[in-house]
């Protein structure tokens, strides 16, 4: 007994440290899933904010090489004395453009106007100015005693008629107003030049962080102040699967640990990073970690429990067989038709077993039954009528009647068509689409969908509504992820009225200056409209298979692909209601 035990306590210590292994699989396998998903997020941010910076110093750029231009500048710049009239010129352009201050020099450096009459400054020698006198445009980025504020400066030259430069035009942009739109914004976003000065971030705390040494950086030609630069944020780097993921500690307005991504802006000589906050990633991995251990446990519990059972039931039967053995002797004495009655009992027995392995037997079939009913359904119907119309055929050509057999061979071919399209329609969502963007016509992806989720809305008595146009309406999308968004659409609403009386799906198709495609349903509605396409938000169970709230947000992406948009909101009659936004083809928009 001792014995049993201990190999029983070895058999669960030893299962248990397999679920231990199992489940740290499965949770580094789906942190680093999440983790891709982070990564491709925060590089589109990354990189619509890197635009987005890029475009906005682009105004300042394309000022002063058309202020270089202006005809009251050549003689300012040659007198080296402004009229009123430049002054003002510089001014208004000043205000009207938000530039911190415009300048105009002449080919010392030496500064002939100014918008701001904020104090002359020598700019001889400086990198921008030397670069606008060879004739080309300066770029460069400072800390401004003279503002007290942090500016990027651009110097376009100013040429003569005989071709020389004979002086530039500075245009001084204010950093902080180009930043304060994305002040705060998530995730922490911040630009580092060659020396690792954090320049500009949506974190003011970040400003004039420096991962140089400070006199190295106060020696450089770039100006900062000495007494505002400050040690980076401390980085513990913890790298997984090529990605890097720092440990900061920043304060409590960046995260603990975090997915660190960089993007090089050599237009500006810059480079864009952002910190992605890892906390939802290793969430997400601990849940699903946790319910694969779960049902290990679970399962390994259940396989005790029937181990248990059939041992007890062994020992029961060793214990019955004993005493029948030490009472065969009296039981011998006993008259024959004792001995017939328990010739019956055995046979009941037997029957009985009998009768347990053709139950099992039968449920097997019929789960094989449920698993197939479907397709078998959606097929059985065009078979039996082509078999028909082949019978009726065969009949009117033996009574020579060539017209009605043709008319039951084109009905025929046309059932064969309709199963053909079924199964194509099967295997054509099933492939992974890599074509690029095109001219496809959605009434007939629609009718796909609507083909592929039939069998579901009848079995889950839903009403599927929709009224085809009568001519083909062409978009610019993808054919198979088009259908997988428009079936996750539908999918998601059948689910939503599982337990609502009145079940009823209605697509639409409205053609404006873009085709609007809608899909409504009579649910109870979204709870959270704002939140329905953020990744990972779901309102099913977690134990769904279908509940992980990745649809929505993969349906998002593939929309936005297409140059699309789609949104949900609530019905005033009741109900949800998705729209989806696409592009009309060119041929159709000219027609």
């Amino acid at each position: 007994m001792n014995r049993y035990f201990g190999r029983r306590s070895a058999v669960a210590v030893l299962f248990v440290l397999l679920v231990a292994v199992f489940a740290a699989g499965v949770w580094r396998f789906a942190y680093i899933s999440a983790l891709d998903q982070l990564a491709r997020k925060g590089q589109a941010d990354l990189a619509l904010a890197a635009d987005g910076l890029t475009g906005q110093l682009e105004r300042y750029r394309e000022l002063a090489v058309l202020l270089a231009d202006h005809p009251d500048l050549q003689p300012a710049i040659r007198s080296g004395i402004a009229t009123d009239e430049t002054k003002s010129l510089l001014l208004s352009v000043a205000d009207k453009t938000g530039s911190l201050d415009i300048a105009v020099l002449d080919s010392t450096g030496r500064e002939v106007a100014t918008a701001r009459d904020a104090g002359q400054v020598d700019h001889a020698g400086r990198p921008y100015f030397e670069r606008a006198m060879d004739g080309a445009l300066g770029v460069f980025h400072l800390f401004s005693s003279r503002y007290q504020k942090r500016a990027f400066l651009f110097a376009a030259p100013v040429f003569s008629e005989e071709g020389p430069a004979i002086g530039s035009v500075l245009v001084t942009a204010n950093v902080e107003a180009v930043e304060a739109a994305w002040r705060g914004d998530r995730p922490t976003l911040f630009f580092t030049d060659e020396l690792g000065v954090v320049f500009l971030s949506n974190r003011s705390e970040l400003v004039f962080r420096s991962r140089m040494q400070n006199d190295v950086i106060a020696g450089d030609t770039a100006e900062y102040p000495p007494d505002q630069l400050t040690p980076f944020i401390s980085v513990t780097p913890e790298p997984i699967a090529g990605r890097d993921l720092w440990r900061v500690d920043g304060g409590r307005y960046l995260p603990e640990k975090a997915l660190h991504l960089d993007l090089p802006m050599p237009v500006i000589g810059m480079v864009g990073e952002v910190l992605i906050d890892v906390d939802p990633a290793e969430q997400l991995a601990t849940l699903q970690a946790a319910v694969a251990a779960a049902l290990c446990l679970t399962f390994g519990l259940l396989l005790f429990w029937v181990a248990e059972r059939r041992r007890t039931l062994a020992l029961a039967n060793l214990r019955l067989e004993a005493r029948v053995a030490d009472r065969t002797a009296d039981l011998e004495r006993v008259n024959a038709d004792l001995r017939r009655e328990i010739l019956t009992r055995t046979d009941a027995e037997a029957q009985l077993k009998r009768a347990q392995a053709e139950l099992v037997q039968a449920g097997k079939l019929s789960a094989l039954g449920q698993m197939s009913a479907g397709i078998s359904h959606e097929l059985n119907q065009p078979l039996m009528a082509i078999r028909s119309f082949a019978e009726n055929g065969q009949a009117f050509l033996a009574r020579d009647k060539p017209q009605q057999t043709s008319e039951n061979l084109g009905r025929i071919s046309e059932l064969a068509r309709r199963m053909g399209r079924i199964i194509q329609n099967l295997r054509a969502f099933a492939r992974q689409e890599s074509a690029p963007v095109m001219d496809i016509d959605i009434v007939s992806v629609i009718h796909a969908v609507i083909e592929i989720s039939g069998p579901r809305a009848r079995q889950a008595d839903v009403d599927l509504v929709w009224s085809p146009p009568r001519t083909p309406i062409m978009v610019r999308g993808g054919d198979v992820r088009l259908q997988q968004v428009l079936l996750n659409l539908v999918g998601n609403a059948i689910d939503a009225m599982e337990q609502t009386a009145k079940k009823r799906v209605e697509i639409g198709v409205a053609v404006a200056a873009r085709v609007e495609v809608t899909v409504r349903d009579t649910g109870p509605g979204i709870a959270e409209p704002e939140k329905i396409f953020d990744p990972f938000y779901s309102t099913k169970a977690v134990s769904d298979a279908e509940g992980m709230g990745l649809g929505l947000s993969i349906s998002y992406g593939l929309v936005q692909s297409f140059g699309g948009a789609i949104r949900g909101r609530n019905h005033p009659d009741g109900g949800a209601v998705f729209t989806i936004e696409l592009d009309r083809a060119a041929a159709e928009v000219a027609a």
